[in-house]
């Protein structure tokens, strides 16, 4: 059977790490060029982030999270029953992305400094606006050869490495709290108490043919399942599993 997985967060600022996290993935993997648009994806993600990036102080964030991430691993130690050995990974990868974080420079900054990216950036999301005649500079550095390009491309994504690197850790963490367990949806409809949580994990079975619609935030949440046909709520009793996280 296959199971189709959703995550929904329930803090705004989760969302904006999920969506983060969504970038930096089509970022590296656009990098490198292979396909013929792939540098519409490399763009669009690079100025996505950018855009993120003045909403939110992301670093000094990063760094209270992961903080209280190292404060409730080192509440575990001499515990019973509790791998020290990994215990002490954890917390060497917690300080290890901390001190990285701290040296970094604001993200975003030596982008929005880098005079190519500003010439193309504001015409790139204009529908259309990667024609040679709106953006004629994108159009000549898309002729440079293609060393020179994944040369630029590395430039402008080591300076996110710190944010990669620590947002990775810090969702894996997050998502490792919540373990799944088998709930049932009574006529399409569930709904609980989250205490203090930050994802939510959802595994349906991809032939029932829905989707959910969340709602909630980090101390309750409520779900209802859609028919993806008719767009209308799913009437029947829906076995899937779910990770507070």
């Amino acid at each position: 059977m296959i199971m189709l997985k959703f995550e929904h967060p329930l803090t705004e600022k989760v969302r904006i790490y999920l969506r983060v996290e969504s970038l930096m993935r089509q970022l590296h993997k656009s990098a490198g060029f292979e396909a013929p648009l792939d540098y519409q994806l490399f763009f669009r993600s690079l100025f996505d982030l950018m855009d993120l990036f003045e909403q939110i102080h992301i670093k000094s964030e990063l760094t209270k999270d992961l903080e209280k991430q190292k404060l409730t691993f080192k509440s575990w130690a001499n515990v019973p029953g509790v791998d020290q050995a990994i215990l002490d990974n954890v917390l060497n990868d917690i300080d290890d992305n901390f001190r990285n974080l701290m040296s970094a420079e604001r993200f975003g900054q030596s982008l929005k400094e880098e005079r190519f990216l500003s010439a193309i950036r504001q015409r790139f999301n204009l529908p259309g606006g990667t024609c040679c005649f709106d953006l004629p500079a994108l159009h000549y550095w898309l002729h440079l050869p293609l060393e020179k390009r994944l040369y630029d491309a590395k430039i402008w994504t080591n300076t996110l490495e710190p944010l990669h690197n620590a947002l990775a850790l810090l969702l894996k963490l997050i998502r490792e709290i919540g373990l799944y367990k088998p709930q049932v949806a009574r006529n399409g409809f569930f709904q609980s108490d989250a205490e203090e949580a930050n994802i939510l994990r959802l595994d349906i079975p991809l032939d029932l043919g829905i989707y959910p619609m969340i709602s909630g935030h980090k101390n309750r949440f409520a779900i209802k399942f859609m028919s993806f046909e008719t767009g209308m709520a799913y009437s029947q009793d829906i076995e899937f599993k779910l990770a507070i996280c």
